[in-house]
Parts: C-alpha cells; structure tokens; sequence
C-alpha cells in the first residue's frame, strides 16, 4: 500500500504538523477499508469510478461536503505520491473537481463584544485570569490560530521592539506588531508564570498546572467568556481570528496587508473576509466614486 512511505514524505519532505499528518493517515485507513468491502485487491488497481463510489458512501453517511472534499485531497495527494515513484501510470483523481460545498458564513464578534470583554478589569495578581485574558487579547490583536497560540515561545515576543514572531502552518514565520498595552500585560504575567511552571517549558502559555496548553483547553476558555457577552451560536478561537480579519478591513486595512497578518499563502483565502467587511467597501466607496452621489 506504500502507506508508510507516504507518511513519511508528509512528515520528512513537507514537514507537515503531527495533526496533519493524522488526518492524512486516517483518511487512507478509511479509503482502504472500504476498498477491502469492495474487493479491490490493491490501491494501484484503483481507477476513478471506484474513487466515486467512495464518496458516495461518505455523503451516504452524511459526511459534509466539506469534510468529503477533505478526504478526497487526502487520497488524491496519496496518488500523485505513487506517480512521482512510478508505482501507477495514472493519477485515478487527477481529472477530479471538488464537490460543490454550501457557503457557510461564520459571523464575527461585533467590535462592542470584544470591547466589553477586553475593558473589564482583571486582577493583575491572578495568575489565571491574566492568563485568560492574555489569551483573549492575542487572539484578537494578532490573529493568530489556535494551534499558533498553543505554540508560541517565550522567545517569540520582542518586548524592545514590541513585535511578536509566530510560527505558521507548515513552518511559515510571521512577525506581528504587539500593541503596548498587551505587552505590558505580557510582561506582568511572565512574573506569575514563573512561580507555576518549571523553567524548562518554552511556550509562553502554559495551564494552571504550568504545563503547555492543548487545544481544547484554549476552546473552553473562549467559549466560557464570550457566551457571558456574546448570543451567538458559534463561538470559539478561530471566530476571534475572524473578527480580528474583519474589524481591520472594516477600519480601513487593505487587503493585501491583512493577508500577510493571518498568513495567508493566497489572496483567495483571505477574500472570505471581504464580505464581512462590505459596510466599510460600501463608505469608501461612497466617498470615493464621482456618481456615487447622483
């Protein structure tokens, strides 16, 4: 099956993260099982009506379209993997077009939500609600993801310069202005932080027992101070990351800077935001166009 060989191109050549490299694996099992119901004796034997057939079982089973489309790019990577070694002649996906997924707008923080949020006063003192806080307030400032925050060293935060150096997907480094006033909270906090975890933990937010942080630990915090101030249904990191996209286009920030803020590898992924930022488009707009007024 050559699945070892695979993952371990994904792991030593394009130094995919564990969690990616899972999700790749775990596909294949699956795409494997099923092409053991069907009695395909090998997956070199595998040809594009098979392929179709899977994922007809996995909308069968409900799968979003999204998550299908995921797994396909699982097994299609699988396959241009085999062509490069001329293990097959022919990638049985290469001619394949992703299913159509439904548009899925997840709504932002309003900038009054975050305000409220990040104007209360905390107990500088309190070692874990400067912890919370400072998760809230990077989360929000720089627009890091989840897995970024988890990650993110002490050595990572220029308090001279005020800027903070993060570690993206697939190892692209990115370096963020750090506002002054979080950076003071930053340095209030390293003076509680160390006298709960040892001196050998890198990362700069660690749990109350001062290990590193996971990424449920990082969920159930938002989770538990936005649903005190916020009504909506989703709430979670990656919607502070949506907001922090958001207010800035919203505010005037060009496309093109907001992109190389999140770390984006295309304009196309940073595009989703535009329309959450269509009010303020609309007054740029309205001001700038000569028969705007007419």
């Amino acid at each position: 099956m050559y699945l070892i060989e695979f993952i371990d191109y994904l792991s030593l050549e394009r130094n995919y993260s564990k969690h990616t490299v899972a999700a790749y694996k775990s596909d294949l099992v699956q795409f494997f099982e099923f092409l053991d119901i069907e009695e395909v004796e090998s997956p070199i034997l595998v040809n594009y009506s098979i392929v179709r057939g899977w994922v007809a079982t996995l909308l069968e089973e409900e799968l979003s379209k999204r998550s299908a489309n995921r797994k396909i790019a699982s097994i299609k990577a699988y396959y241009k993997f085999l062509l490069s070694q001329e293990l097959i002649e022919v990638n049985p996906l290469s001619s394949h077009r992703g299913l159509k997924e439904d548009r899925q707008v997840e709504v932002p923080f309003s900038e009054e939500e975050v305000r409220t949020l990040l104007d209360a006063e905390v107990n500088k003192d309190d070692f874990e609600a400067l912890r919370d806080r400072i998760i809230i307030e990077l989360l929000y400032v720089t627009g890091m993801r989840r897995s970024e925050i988890i990650n993110l060293k002490v050595q990572d935060v220029d308090f001279t310069g005020r800027v903070i150096k993060i570690l993206g997907k697939r190892n692209k480094e990115r370096r963020i202005p750090l506002l002054g006033n979080v950076a003071e909270h930053l340095k209030q906090y390293l003076e509680l932080r160390s006298m709960v975890t040892q001196s050998d933990i890198p990362e700069m937010l660690v749990t109350d027992k001062g290990l590193k942080m996971y990424p449920n630990f990082v969920y159930r915090k938002i989770k538990s101070y936005f649903r005190s101030i916020s009504l909506k249904v989703k709430v979670s990191p990656h919607i502070l990351r949506h907001s922090f996209a958001t207010h800035l286009l919203n505010n005037g920030a060009d496309l093109i800077s907001v992109k190389e803020l999140l770390g984006h590898s295309s304009l196309s992924s940073t595009q989703v935001y535009t329309h959450m930022g269509m009010q303020g488009l609309k007054e740029v707009y309205g001001k700038a166009h000569p028969r705007a007024n007419k």
